[in-house]
């Protein structure tokens, strides 16, 4: 399913083709992934900018011009993740998508901000302490080296991944959605089910990553929630490769 699954989202991004599968998954990944971090525009807005190079607005409405570049830069990277679906997740990669999603934005601009490597101040995730900026690379080689390691990977296996990940929280900003571009590409990677989270759904989102080492059903039930929601949009335009409702990996 994977490869005829990528090499579909291939050429139709080669096509430039308008309405298909790869034109949808580009609005509906960076529209929901911005949202869930506090992103205004809307995914009218998205689709505009993605379609066009230009947004709409309301009379009297203003629009970040940060929320405006993290939109087009999600873009370019998940075509940078696309193209390297099959190459093993690492520190260089992982910073390379933390690059594209951040740089050219207010946070560039900021002397302590960098852009495309780890941290230097503390922070949190809502009331819980992330790993230490000294022992961030540490804990990444760590998280990398446990992953690889694995004979077969699922989709258990990927959720465990992203819940280490936002533990550790390695960059200033952009965690999240550094961390489920992450997730897309080892689904596809794995011949597994993409995924897209829902911002309406964040708030279960985060209750299953602030509850994930009493219970891991949380974040993995809305995973798979999200598996079938993606499922069900590539069926539509592919029901020759998948079925409405065929079980996931």
């Amino acid at each position: 399913m994977k490869q005829r699954l990528l090499a579909r989202l291939l050429e139709e991004k080669e096509m430039k083709l308008k309405g298909g599968l790869y034109h949808r998954t580009q609005i509906k990944l960076a529209y929901n992934s911005n949202r869930i971090e506090g992103s205004r525009l809307s995914e009218e807005q998205t689709r505009y900018i993605y379609e066009t190079n230009t947004i709409t607005m309301e009379p009297n409405e203003a629009a970040s011009v940060d929320d405006i570049i993290e939109t087009v830069n999600h873009f370019y990277c998940f075509d940078y993740m696309l193209a390297h679906v099959d190459g093993e997740l690492s520190e260089g990669m992982i910073k390379e998508f933390h690059r594209l999603l951040k740089g050219r934005t207010s946070d560039e601009r900021k002397e302590w901000f960098r852009v495309g490597d780890y941290k230097t101040r503390p922070n949190m995730v809502g009331d819980m302490e992330t790993t230490a900026p000294a022992k961030v690379g540490r804990e990444v080689s760590k998280l990398l080296a446990d992953y690889h390691h694995k004979r077969k990977i699922t989709i258990e296996d990927i959720v465990d991944f992203h819940h280490r990940f936002e533990s550790i929280h390695p960059f200033q900003d952009g965690n999240g959605r550094v961390g489920r571009i992450i997730m897309f590409k080892e689904c596809l990677k794995h011949d597994i089910m993409p995924l897209i989270i829902d911002h309406e759904h964040k708030l279960f989102y985060y209750r299953g990553l602030q509850e994930y080492k009493r219970e891991k059903g949380y974040l993995r039930d809305t995973c798979l929630s999200a598996q079938d929601q993606y499922a069900a949009m590539a069926a539509y335009f592919y029901p020759d490769i998948i079925q409405p409702g065929q079980e996931m990996n």
